[in-house]
């Protein structure tokens, strides 16, 4: 995983119109989906997963990342290989330790299970290249199978997340460090070949061989570590290449790093969520370990609270969360981040109702403040902070009939004609999250 948008910090930085202060809103996404070239990534509906289908996906709210390969060894983080400047060749030479002694998808999978989460993804192959699986159409045989492990990671992992009634996701890149091409694709015709080869015949292994997949994570569709997915699309074809993924998995959820716009948006960090209800499903997508996506000692280290308040600042604002774990090169998960995911479990038991299933609403957030989420006949306000020791909502649509505290012990409320007042003694509120339930004639 790597922020693009760090790539064009120091663009950002110029004095700019106000037409370019436009064009810096507009996410890779967006951009992908207004251009309409045959070349380029279009708009490309009828691959679009209908409302229906992606019911499930709204509804979970929660999700557990896994970023986990060679570079759990070094254990410096996921971009080892080209931050360190390592060649392929030494590089490679790391396949050759991975054997992972307490590899356990098992445990993963209840980990999540645990910490709330509905669906969990797993880095299936990263941009060093390396196949988790028994892949075929790997350039060299890079893959688990011909590693020290000597057998298929991803087939267990699946199994396990299905057996734990989770939804089951697989994280692919087709970028590929080994191939200069990725840096020169139009310089290196017959390597770029390669390349593009490789990854639509992994995908498509991916796709066939491990029995139903509910969610394909792309990430590094762009090239040359420039640019956005959008501008690589005359490359990947990404409308051809989900086309191929539709064939084999037809309701599968899709995001939109391949090029093509995809199920659903991605905002990427831990940075703070604000802003009013976004109109398109989004996820917001971090690592619990602040060092790295990959395994890296627990120097620092997300707290429950803190991945809770990242959590409700979505889900107000029509978003998921995925929340990623960077086991060790034996494949344990390191306990900090277990701890802090447990947390999580811990504070959605007592707060769920107020999560799955909801949607955003009835009314905007306030940034700092507050924010909604509806389900059936029953309104929940997710209040953050307390400016006063009283809150002040806009009316509601429906008569109040009941007013519960799932935080604590106490809630006052008042409806008036201005709207409902609400207020809650401080051993009443919770650490990170206040949730008041409204309950609606």
């Amino acid at each position: 995983m790597f922020d693009r948008r760090s790539l064009i910090a120091g663009a950002l930085a110029l004095p700019f119109t106000a037409s370019a202060l436009m064009a810096q809103t507009v996410t890779d996404e967006q951009r992908s989906a207004q251009k309409t070239a045959n070349a380029d990534p279009t708009l490309a509906p009828d691959l679009l997963l209908p409302e229906r289908k992606m019911a499930w996906w709204r509804d979970a709210k929660f999700g557990v990342f896994v970023h986990w390969g060679l570079y759990a060894i070094p254990g410096r983080g996921e971009w080892y290989m080209f931050n360190e400047k390592v060649a392929p060749e030494d590089y490679a030479k790391l396949a050759q330790e991975f054997n992972p002694r307490h590899y356990d998808p098992d445990s993963w999978a209840r980990l999540a299970k645990v910490g709330g989460a509905r669906y969990m993804v797993m880095t299936a192959r990263h941009h060093d290249g390396f196949a988790l699986w028994d892949s075929p159409a790997s350039y060299g045989h890079y893959d688990s199978m011909h590693a020290a492990a000597h057998r298929d990671l991803i087939a267990p992992y699946v199994k396990a997340v299905r057996h734990q009634g989770l939804r089951v996701g697989l994280y692919y890149s087709p970028l590929d460090w080994r191939f200069p091409a990725y840096f020169h694709p139009k310089e290196m015709p017959e390597d770029a070949a390669l390349f593009k080869q490789q990854t639509y015949a992994q995908v498509e292994e991916l796709m066939r061989n491990y029995g139903h997949i509910d969610i394909l994570w792309w990430d590094g569709g762009w090239l040359a570590h420039t640019g956005t997915d959008a501008d690589a699309a005359w490359f990947w074809e990404p409308d051809k290449l989900n086309r191929m993924v539709r064939k084999y998995q037809p309701d599968i959820v899709i995001n939109p790093r391949s090029g093509w716009q995809g199920d659903f948006d991605i905002s990427e960090g831990a940075s703070p969520i604000t802003g009013p209800i976004r109109a398109r499903p989004w996820e917001k997508a971090f690592s619990i370990n602040n060092g790295a996506w990959g395994y890296t000692p627990e120097d620092s280290v997300m707290t429950t609270d803190q991945l809770v308040r990242l959590l409700v600042d979505a889900i107000v604002r029509n978003g998921n969360v995925i929340a990623n774990l960077g086991p060790d090169r034996d494949g344990l998960i390191p306990p900090k981040q277990a701890e802090t995911l447990k947390g999580v479990g811990l504070w959605l038991k007592r707060h769920g109702r107020a999560v799955y299933g909801t949607r955003p609403g009835p009314f905007q957030p306030v940034d700092g403040v507050y924010g909604a989420t509806m389900a059936s006949n029953s309104v929940f306000i997710h209040i953050v902070g307390w400016p006063q020791d009283e809150l002040v909502l806009p009316p509601l649509p429906s008569k109040i009939v009941d007013v519960r505290n799932l935080s604590g012990e106490t809630v006052n409320w008042s409806a008036t004609s201005d709207g409902l007042a609400l207020s809650v003694p401080p051993a009443s509120r919770g650490p990170a999250v206040t949730v008041i339930e409204l309950r609606l004639a």
